[in-house]
């Protein structure tokens, strides 16, 4: 119950500001319309849209719900997801095999989303995506080339609404909660979530999930 209630004071915090945001705006462009910020509006629109999408999915979770049991390739998957994005502020390489996982592709879509959106904030210029396999494992791998994770921060990064860049990612959209459902769906398809240093010195995200024989079994 403890958990729930700052849960709640904690999301209701995060909602505040790009709500009292997008209301001083219109309220602007209301009275002055050559004063509207669109593109102001706009982002604050998408960060409550993506916010309240992350609060819907970690409900859900949290209501102990199962992964589903359809079979992703991770490279298809990655490409494909790779397709749909635009705002994208360093270039993203990959480096693909196929392997195949069973769960939920919109779960998995998130954390990917996620992963990604966190290498995009705080890579130099690189980011790169790799799909493998590791014995019974599959792996998809995220990393970039910023500065990385200290090793004091690895677990801590995964608690919900935790930033280690509290201004910058707060001015950039994220709400803290993007590692913390990486773990959670890692969890709940029977993988691990971890971060790592990566060759560059960056942050390197393993995503690591059960193949499909060991799902099976």
């Amino acid at each position: 119950m403890e958990r729930q209630r700052r849960f709640v004071a904690d999301a209701s915090h995060e909602l505040r500001s790009p709500i009292a945001s997008l209301r001083t705006q219109l309220e602007v462009g209301a009275a002055h319309p050559e004063l509207l910020d669109v593109d102001g509006a706009v982002e604050d629109t998408v960060r409550l849209q993506e916010l309240a999408a992350d609060l819907l999915l970690l409900a859900r979770l949290d209501a102990g719900e199962k992964p589903g049991g359809a079979r992703v390739d991770l490279a298809a998957f990655v490409r494909e997801e790779l397709s749909q994005r635009t705002r994208d502020r360093v270039d993203v390489h990959t480096d693909l095999r196929s392997v195949e996982v069973v769960g939920s592709r919109g779960q998995l879509a998130r954390v990917l989303g996620n992963l990604l959106n966190n290498a995009q904030r705080h890579a130099r210029s690189r980011v790169t995506v790799t799909t493998r396999t590791d014995g019974m494992w599959a792996v998809l791998e995220v990393s970039d080339d910023g500065s990385g994770v200290p090793p004091a921060e690895r677990e801590r990064i995964f608690e919900r609404f935790v930033r280690l860049d509290d201004a910058r990612t707060r001015d950039e959209g994220g709400a803290g909660l993007g590692l913390a459902i990486g773990a959670d769906v890692a969890a709940r398809h029977g993988g691990t979530l971890v971060v790592k240093e990566a060759p560059s010195g960056g942050a390197l995200f393993e995503l690591r999930l059960p193949g499909p024989q060991s799902s099976a079994e």
